[in-house]
């Protein structure tokens, strides 16, 4: 009997446990308008064995045992959806059915706005520059902190600047020739066809498309049947550069007949915006068109631009601001009741792509891109002749130097055009009625480029795990760079003639000196270079480790070619005409080697040793007088390795990394008016200087933190910590031209006294902690806390050197020199430690095929305006004299220049979308 009951139990029990070893729970994931989602992650909270849906947007779990689950579905550019469900002991399957994910409002919203205003000064602004990380944003809670919290008060992860940033558009690079930077305005007001990146790494991580740099990789792919079918109207209101954004975009999708169409258009405009004297008025549209000929070949067309007229603001010094306050622009003054800016850019570079993209055999793609960009970007500004300057903030007309009372310098604070029209028509002719020239006019700046691009990739898959990427660029530039006569201010010409250089000609091989508007004055050269690149990268797959490597090779050559032959004696063979070649070989290795713990756990390694050719503006320390090269000029030697510990919970995600990097033989130069005492001759002289540092040796190194804590199913915590320190490491050789004097090199100045000094331009620790609600019923609310530490001053390195304390005809220090006085007069400033609060909120809403959203974001809540976001040292008193005394003034002369926070701003956007 006993053997009996336990014969049934065996046979009862076994299909019980048949049926817990057998339950599937399987879903399909959409977006709103029913379209499957691909690759939408699937996180079960009690298992490491995640699942990515698959074509259809299906998913399944198997083997689950009767219980309580919770699963998180994600995407890119998608609202994560969190459901729990329950698997009874009977059920063999289990259908979940239909998961929508909605496009995330936190994306559409916009918040971003890219002001780089502050770095169309001459002046300075190389600290001011806008990153990669301010337009784009991974998955990585820290690298979205970086960009939507910390990003909006000048912070750059790692310390690295837009030079070592890359964005491709179809393969295309959009870094400038000339100093490496990317300009944004390019596709500035593009919001809806370039939020969603084809490709985003961060940092040294290899890309499939290119070597890369430090900064990361940013790939768009304009082709016209990737954007989702819609159309969709926005506008937006703030108070940041300008005031008011409408967009339009519109999405045919891929149609029967093998076509795809996506245009965009846009407006920015406003002229009350918090600094003074600041207006804009922006432009911006995108067409692209692609036909499918088979589903292996389709060509696409894309055309964009961003026609952009903004006036700047500018860097004053402390007392300056003191007196007037933080919204204070020297740059404008008021003419027929308008204001009117003296500093404008006025800039449009079209851009026309097109595209043919080819499946060749099952596992291989071949893309080839040929693009061509024109148009020009002039920068104005105020220029005088045997008169004085008229920018209001000169130092002689401050009240620290005694001429003017607080008073008095408020009442002429802004810059008063009716006395430089006046100026003009005291001058149109002399006693004898010989017409004369203009004493004040307002020139422009004009760059010019015509760039021709091809670029190739094509991807392979070798076996299942192993992937192969072949890149090839050619890039062809012609740059045609000069000064123009933009306005004479009511004169009938203007003189172009040197005026601090004994009125020598610019042009000595014209007899003709009156140029009006529209003309070239004071320089005007052309720059060529040819740059050729080949990179080759590799992944491989296996169960506990991936592996990517990347090389690269590239050769580049440039050459001057001056218009103008300078009147002075001395550079008449190096003004005008064709330089010698500057060539240069560059090669590197990255990679990037991940171990997997398991599912949720990951150690990350990433690897680059590169050389990085010098950009046209390093490889010619003058080139508006000369075809000079820098002394000491060459490729950078780059080094930089990461190590990364990655956790991707249901609960918590969580980066930590630690990161070196090392660059050598770096070029930097600078201009700028000097005081220069000459103890040889015995007087002092005041002169424009091209000051170079060659040889520089930097080291950036830290830490960073990101974490993501679900604290429940709709709250989050966020919190990031970045703890570094950039820092020169050797003191470089300095040389410097001018007019005056031409080539000055080491053997005058001495090197440059700086190991130790930091790099400006951002806080080097950083901390952010912030919560975020996104309800079940489409609307969010977040709050931020931030706080920036280590902002540094931009030194000069003139006034570093030996030169600053020596006497030159002894080769002795001064008199009373002391090391304590050179720390005085040297020592670099270092800024307050700074407090941020943000905030920001929105809905969306469903109404049928509509889709409307409203956002608003507010930075700077407790509006802090002593958070220098940027500045620089004046480098005018290279004379330990001048520099003390200047130094132990309770007003210096010749402060630094800074740019403030502007204090609290908002952006708010609504939408609509069918």
């Amino acid at each position: 009997m006993i053997k009996k009951l336990s014969l049934i139990s065996l046979f009862t029990l076994m299909p019980a446990s048949f049926y817990f070893a057998q339950t599937t729970v399987y879903a399909y994931v959409k977006d709103q308008d029913g379209k499957p989602l691909e690759k939408a992650e699937v996180d079960l909270a009690q298992s490491s064995d995640d699942v990515t849906a698959d074509k259809i947007g299906y998913f399944q779990f198997v083997d689950l045992k009767p219980g309580h689950y919770l699963i998180t579905v994600a995407k890119p550019n998608f609202e994560s959806k969190i459901l729990e469900f329950d698997v009874a002991a009977n059920e063999k399957r289990k259908d979940l059915g239909v998961i929508t994910l909605n496009y995330t409002l936190g994306s559409d919203a916009g918040v971003i706005v890219i002001d780089d205003s502050a770095s169309d000064s001459e002046d300075g602004g190389s600290s001011m520059q806008p990153t990669v990380g301010l337009l784009s944003s991974g998955r990585d809670a820290f690298q979205n902190v970086s960009a939507f919290e910390l990003g909006a008060y000048w912070f750059r992860p790692r310390g690295v600047d837009n030079r070592f940033e890359d964005v491709l558009f179809n393969g295309v690079s959009m870094s400038k020739n000339d100093d490496g930077r990317i300009d944004f305005n390019n596709w500035g007001g593009m919001n809806d066809v370039t939020r969603y990146p084809y490709e985003n790494v961060d940092n040294i991580t290899p890309s499939e498309y290119t070597f890369g740099n430090l900064g990361g990789v940013v790939y768009y792919n304009t082709r016209a049947s990737s954007y989702r079918k819609q159309t969709s109207l926005a506008y937006s209101f703030t108070n940041r550069s300008y005031l008011h954004r409408a967009m339009a975009t519109y999405s045919s999708g891929l149609t029967k007949n093998g076509w795809a169409v996506t245009v965009s258009a846009s407006r920015r405009w406003g002229d009350r915006a918090i600094i003074d004297g600041v207006y804009q008025d922006a432009y911006a549209y995108f067409a692209s068109i692609e036909k499918k000929f088979t589903d292996r070949h389709s060509i696409n067309l894309t055309a964009f631009g961003s026609p952009t007229y903004r006036a700047s603001n500018a860097p004053n010094t402390q007392e300056v601001y003191d007196l007037m306050g933080k919204n204070y622009n020297s740059y404008w003054g008021w003419q027929d009741g308008e204001k009117r800016n003296s500093r404008i850019r006025n800039v449009f570079e079209p851009m026309f792509i097109l595209t043919d993209y080819l499946k060749v055999g099952k596992n291989s793609n071949w893309t080839n891109t040929v693009s061509y960009q024109f148009g020009s970007d002039a920068r104005s500004r105020l220029d005088w002749f045997h008169a004085p300057d008229p920018n209001p903030t000169y130092y002689r007309k401050l009240p620290s130097y005694g001429l003017l009372s607080a008073d008095e310098f408020r009442q002429q604070s802004q810059i008063d055009w009716n006395s430089l029209y006046n100026a003009n028509r005291l001058n149109l002719v002399d006693g004898d009625g010989k017409a004369r020239g203009a004493v004040y006019t307002i020139v422009e700046d004009v760059n010019k480029d015509k760039t021709f691009n091809f670029s190739s990739h094509f991807d392979t898959r070798l076996k299942d795990n192993w992937k192969l990427n072949v890149n090839f660029n050619y890039q062809n530039l012609k740059s045609d760079n000069f000064r123009r006569v933009k306005d004479l201010l009511g004169a009938n010409f203007a003189n172009n003639l040197n005026a601090f250089n004994g009125d020598a000609k610019y042009d000595a091989d014209n007899g003709n000196t009156e140029v009006r508007e529209g003309d070239r004055t004071q320089y005007s050269y052309e720059l060529t270079r040819n740059h050729y690149s080949l990179n080759i990268s590799s992944e491989i797959d296996f169960n506990k480790w991936n592996v990517v490597a990347s090389v690269f090779s590239s050769y580049s050559e440039a050459y001057r070619e001056g218009n103008f032959r300078s009147g002075i004696a001395r550079f008449r063979d190096n003004s005008k005409g064709k330089s010698s070649v500057y060539d240069a070989l560059d090669a590197g290795v990255k990679g990037k080697i991940t171990y997997k713990i398991n599912g949720k756990n990951f150690i990350v390694y990433n690897g680059a040793f590169f050389s990085l050719a010098p950009t046209l503006n390093e490889i010619y320390i003058n080139p508006r007088m000369v075809d000079y090269q820098t002394p000491g000029v060459g490729n950078q030697m780059i080094n930089s390795n990461d190590l990364s510990y990655v956790m991707r919970g249901q609960i918590l995600k969580l980066r930590l990394s630690g990161y070196l990097t090392t660059i050598q033989n770096a070029t930097e130069i600078s201009r700028y008016y000097a005081d220069v005492n000459d103890g040889t001759l015995g007087n002092s002289f005041s002169t424009l200087v091209n000051e170079a540092m060659s040889g520089v040796n930097k080291r950036y190194m830290g830490l960073e933190l990101g974490f993501d804590v679900k604290i429940t199913p709709t709250l989050n915590a966020v919190g990031v910590a970045s703890v570094g320190e950039y820092k020169y490491t050797n003191n470089p050789e300095v040389s410097t031209f001018d007019d005056l004097n031409g080539f000055r090199g080491t053997d005058v100045w001495g090197k440059a006294n700086v190991k130790g000094y930091k790099v400006a331009g951002t806080p080097q620790k950083a901390f952010s902690f912030g919560l975020k609600y996104n309800s079940p019923k489409y609307w969010w609310v977040g709050a931020s806390a931030n706080y920036l530490m280590d902002q540094y001053l931009d030194f000069s390195a003139l006034n570093k050197t030996p030169y600053m304390y020596t006497d030159q005809q002894t080769n002795d220090p001064f008199a009373g020199v002391t090391p304590e006085l050179i720390e005085l007069i040297t020592k670099q400033k270092k800024f307050d430690n700074q407090f941020m609060l943000n905030a920001n909120a929105g809905k969306s809403f469903q109404f049928g095929k509509y889709r409307m959203g409203i956002s608003v974001s507010v930075n700077n809540i407790l509006n802090n305006r002593n958070y220098v976001t940027g500045g620089f040292e004046q480098g005018r008193n290279v004379n330990f004299g001048e520099a003390l005394l200047d130094a132990q003034r309770e007003t210096p002369y010749f402060g630094p220049k800074l740019w403030y926070d502007r204090g609290i701003t908002f952006f708010t956007n609504v939408y609509l979308r069918f």
